[in-house]
C-alpha cells in the first residue's frame, strides 16, 4: 500500500461513502460489497486515481437521500478489488487516517465529496501504536466480552483472540461488533488506542450491567 507519512500527502478532497453501523479504523481492513449505481461510479473513479474513499456515518438532519455527515470519518485505500458476474464490486478498504469532515462540495458526481481535515489525527500515520493495559483490565475486558457475545449468541475464535495483539483485537471488535451508530462513532473518535480500549471496555461492561438488571427484573 502507498506510504502516507504526513497528512499533507493525503488528498484534501475525497469521495465519501455514508454507511451507518460501519466504521473503518487506521491499519484495519473493511470488506465492502458495492452495488448501488452511484457507488459503483465512485469506485470506478477512485480506481482510476488514488483509490481513497472516506468512510463516514451520518447524524440527524438533512434529507433521506442526503443526510448530514458525522463530524469524523476515516479515509481508506482500496487494497483488494473484484467484480462479480452480476455487476457488483467486492472491495477491501484499508484504513489510513481519520479526518474531520469539512465543507461538502457541490459537484456533478452522483456520489458525495467533502474536504477532509486530517490534522487532528496525524498520529494515525505513525508506524507503530500500541495499547497498554494491566492484566486486571484485560481480564475484566475478556469477561465482559464473553458475556456480551453470549447474550447475542455470537462467537469469535477465542484462540486467535487470545494470541492477537491487543491493538488489533480492539480495532477488530470495535469495527465488527453490532454496536449502535452513536457507540460506533464514539469508538471511532477515541483519540488514542488506549482511549478506544477504555471506550470498548465501558460499552461491554454497560451491556453486562443491563443484562444483570434484566435478570433481576425477571426474578421479581
Amino acid at each position: 500500500m502507498a506510504a502516507y507519512r504526513r497528512t499533507a500527502d493525503l488528498p484534501q478532497v475525497i469521495p465519501v461513502f455514508p454507511l451507518d453501523g460501519a466504521i473503518l479504523l487506521p491499519r484495519s481492513d473493511l470488506p465492502l460489497q458495492i452495488f448501488e449505481p452511484r457507488y459503483l461510479n465512485m469506485v470506478d473513479d477512485v480506481m482510476a486515481g488514488d483509490r481513497i474513499i472516506g468512510m463516514v456515518q451520518t447524524r440527524p438532519g438533512g434529507g433521506r437521500e442526503r443526510p448530514k455527515l458525522a463530524e469524523v470519518g476515516c479515509a481508506g485505500r482500496i487494497t483488494a478489488y473484484a467484480e462479480t458476474s452480476d455487476g457488483r464490486y467486492l472491495i477491501t478498504l484499508t484504513g489510513i487516517c481519520r479526518f474531520e469532515a469539512g465543507e461538502e462540495l457541490t459537484l456533478q458526481t452522483p456520489y458525495r465529496q467533502a474536504r477532509a481535515r486530517y490534522e487532528r489525527f496525524e498520529a494515525d500515520l505513525a508506524e507503530h501504536a500500541t495499547t497498554h493495559a494491566s492484566a486486571a483490565s484485560r481480564g475484566r475486558f475478556a469477561n465482559a466480552l464473553k458475556r456480551y457475545l453470549n447474550r447475542r449468541e455470537l462467537d469469535i475464535d477465542w484462540e486467535t483472540a487470545q494470541t492477537a495483539p491487543l491493538d488489533a483485537l480492539v480495532n477488530s471488535l470495535a469495527m465488527g461488533l453490532p454496536f449502535a451508530t452513536a457507540e460506533k462513532q464514539a469508538l471511532l473518535e477515541a483519540r488514542t488506542l488506549e482511549g478506544r480500549f477504555e471506550t470498548l471496555s465501558a460499552l461491554l461492561e454497560m451491556d453486562s450491567s443491563e443484562e444483570a438488571d434484566d435478570e433481576g427484573h425477571s426474578l421479581q
